[in-house]
């Protein structure tokens, strides 16, 4: 098997502190970690970053790595000296310091076995079962969350709410966003600046382009906007589409609705009103004897589906009382009342 000098994965000199180790596994594992880099080497190295990490990190272990002395090479063949073979070092809390622990996974994807477990050198060193009564995989210290549990904590889902013309014409809305990160002085541990609380507020004011057309339910994503991690990994954030229940406008799928208020002598007698809609204003007949609650359809007026289909615009006739009438418009109504008697 191959010799591997761990000082030298994590790029280190052999009398590098324990705040020296960290930090360059830290640098180093958002650097590899296979959620980030897509290289095909990219697993292997995050493997040998985190073993480095395991041995460098524990007193125990790196005092016992070191004694295998100073001459040997990266890569060079290497066979255990005498006494090493069979020997397994009870690790206690495994994992808990090194790159394997739950906590060093939480912001990956499936659990430790998928890069391969420890390297034959490792194991030739510190034994094969590392001193852990034997477990089912699913209770081991190393195994990550699922990957989608991370992302979906670092994702924001907020509802938008629009006006319905939004979307029939597209338009720029300044939308604020706020809660709650990790403290960027202390990586969520704990400071002063954030109480000890290990969050902090963020608000961020978005520039959101609607497009013409948008549905009730559409997502619009801000990529890399939302909360990060200890790695640097960024969530989305998601705004749905909601429109609003008192507009002018009511969009249900590709059709608009809107309300015509019309006098009660327009309705008996008819007439032509304007309306507006998505291709301008057009001329509307409203026939005589038209009853309050009438719907008349324009075909085609409606939002466009991504068939390119056109839906349609329903009018909906609404006859109102004017609030104020003159003496004279009072004594017609009641001219109009003493007919039906």
């Amino acid at each position: 098997m191959k010799y591997k000098d761990y000082y030298e994965i994590l790029g280190i000199t052999k009398s590098a502190d324990e705040k020296e180790i960290k930090s360059a596994y830290r640098k180093l594992a958002r650097k590899y970690h296979p959620d980030v880099n897509k290289a095909p080497e990219a697993s292997e190295k995050f493997k040998d970053i985190n073993e480095a990490y395991e041995v460098l990190s524990d007193k125990e272990k790196r005092q016992r790595y070191d004694s295998l002395g100073s001459n040997w090479q990266q890569g060079a063949d290497f066979t255990p000296p005498p006494g090493f073979e069979n020997i397994n070092i009870n690790f206690g809390g495994f994992g808990q310091r090194g790159g394997f622990s739950s906590r060093r996974f939480s912001q990956g994807g499936d659990d430790f076995s998928e890069f391969g477990g420890f390297s034959d050198f490792f194991r030739s060193i510190f034994g094969g079962d590392f001193g852990e009564e034997p477990q089912p995989k699913a209770q081991r210290s190393y195994h990550r969350q699922p990957q989608q549990e991370p992302a979906q904590n670092l994702d924001i889902i907020q509802d938008v709410v629009l006006e319905p013309e939004d979307s029939i014409y597209g338009a720029t809305r300044n939308v604020k966003i706020s809660f709650m990160d990790k403290c960027p002085n202390c990586s969520g541990k704990g400071c002063y600046n954030c109480g000890q609380s290990g969050f902090m507020p963020v608000s961020k004011t978005l520039k959101v382009k609607i497009p013409k057309g948008i549905k009730e339910g559409a997502k619009i994503r801000f990529a890399n906007e939302g909360k990060s991690d200890e790695y640097g990994h960024r969530g989305d954030i998601y705004l749905v589409v909601k429109f609003s229940k008192n507009a002018k406008f009511q969009i249900e799928g590709n059709n608009i609705t809107s309300i015509l208020d019309i006098l009660p002598e327009e309705a008996v007698l008819g007439c032509i009103k304007p309306i507006e809609t998505t291709q301008g204003i057009v001329k509307v007949t409203i026939p005589p004897k038209t009853q309050s609650g009438k719907s008349l359809r324009l075909k085609g007026l409606g939002l466009q589906d991504q068939a390119g289909k056109m839906g349609d615009h329903n009018v909906k006739i609404r006859i109102i009382i004017p609030h104020h009438l003159t003496d004279k418009e009072i004594e017609f109504y009641k001219k109009i009342a003493d007919l039906k008697k």
